[in-house]
């Protein structure tokens, strides 16, 4: 057997619409959300509102795992990236380009795709599915860690409201499944 994650997006919220960082807002038409997943041995979400939100839309009794948190933008939280161009455009554009930055006062991409894969690798030491409802920064950083992709892809990984991304394999010998989930 084998260790498989599903990792879920969440659904839309007014933030995303407006490409602002992440304040805590709800998701958008929670009776909306609809996916058909698999029976899983586990279901977990990140921390915030929206994943919690999409986690029970979709009727998973998921339990919040505070290493599954998205990117902490710090000071930035909640402005739009049109915003920070105008604002702060050398700041912007080397925490687009430089992995390692974290000028906004928070989390740096290299540490948010350090701890998503300290967390794959350790739930991939079980047998079983998984599901876990996660920020898309977090999904970004799995499939990276997956492919062993440098950081500065990052930002090539486009991860759309509810898209499932399934991981299969464990430590060591991940597996990028595409296209239908759980089968």
């Amino acid at each position: 057997m084998t260790c498989r994650v599903i990792l879920i997006a969440p659904a839309f919220t007014p933030s995303l619409r407006r490409a602002r960082f992440y304040d805590g807002d709800s998701i958008e038409n929670p009776g909306a959300v609809a996916l058909s997943l698999p029976a899983a041995g586990e279901a977990v979400h990140s921390p915030s509102v929206r994943c919690r939100e999409t986690a029970a839309a979709l009727g998973l009794d998921a339990s919040a795992e505070p290493e599954l948190s998205g990117l902490d933008a710090g000071r930035w939280r909640g402005r739009t990236l049109e915003e920070l161009g105008a604002a702060e455009p050398d700041a912007l554009l080397r925490w687009l380009t430089d992995p390692e930055a974290a000028p906004h006062g928070g989390e740096s991409v290299r540490g948010l795709c350090a701890r998503a894969a300290g967390w794959l690798d350790r739930t991939g030491l079980t047998i079983g599915r998984t599901i876990a409802v996660v920020e898309p920064e977090v999904v970004r950083a799995m499939v990276l860690h997956v492919l062993g992709a440098p950081e500065t892809a990052f930002w090539r990984v486009d991860t759309p409201p509810l898209s499932a991304t399934e991981i299969t394999g464990g430590p060591g010998r991940w597996n990028l499944r595409l296209g239908q989930v759980g089968g």
